[in-house]
């Protein structure tokens, strides 16, 4: 789920940031480089903690920047199979529907719904129980379970499963 992991990255940096003020720059470009972007390998890096190390730069021939490996500490989130989240559902149609939890997509096919869940798209799409009282529209809080992912390059997505004891609405907001 979330890791904390010491990672390293090669940054250029520009001649006209070298000064008193160079480590400051490495670390502000390597939090942007780096934070929200997706690794297969890795998951999600949500926040850059420190940096440990920028080591020695190296001077690029032409161009004069120079090459800083920076070693450093970050969060990131990867899901697994068979970990239970809690979601926020962002759309419904009769196939299921998408929910998110922070940067990752889940999608929960209708085959994955309870029985008692029915859809419904007359004012809004939603699944419904009869009785009215448990609704699945966009904007609800769900529990649910991993039943599977698939990892790209730059993208992880999930499915899940809401059919188990414990699992399904928690809230409407």
């Amino acid at each position: 789920m979330f890791y904390l992991l010491n990672l390293s990255r090669e940054l250029e940096v520009h001649p006209r940031f070298f000064g008193p003020k160079l480590g400051e720059e490495i670390e502000r470009r390597l939090r942007q480089e780096v934070e929200g972007t997706c690794s297969g390998v890795y998951g999600f890096v949500l926040a850059v903690i420190s940096v440990l190390d920028m080591g020695e730069g190296l001077i690029r021939e032409g161009t004069g920047a120079a090459v800083f490996n920076v070693t450093y500490q970050c969060v990131t989130f990867k899901p697994h199979k068979g970990e239970v989240l809690d979601v926020v559902v962002s759309t419904v149609n009769k196939m299921g529907f998408f929910a998110e939890a922070g940067p990752l997509q889940v999608f929960v096919s209708n085959h994955l719904i309870p029985e008692a869940f029915e859809f419904n798209s007359t004012h809004e799409p939603c699944y419904v129980t009869a009785d009215g009282e448990q609704k699945i529209a966009a904007a609800a809080d769900v529990r649910l379970r991993i039943v599977g992912t698939r990892i790209d390059a730059n993208e992880i997505f999930a499915v899940g499963d809401i059919k188990a004891d414990y699992l399904g609405v928690l809230q409407m907001t």
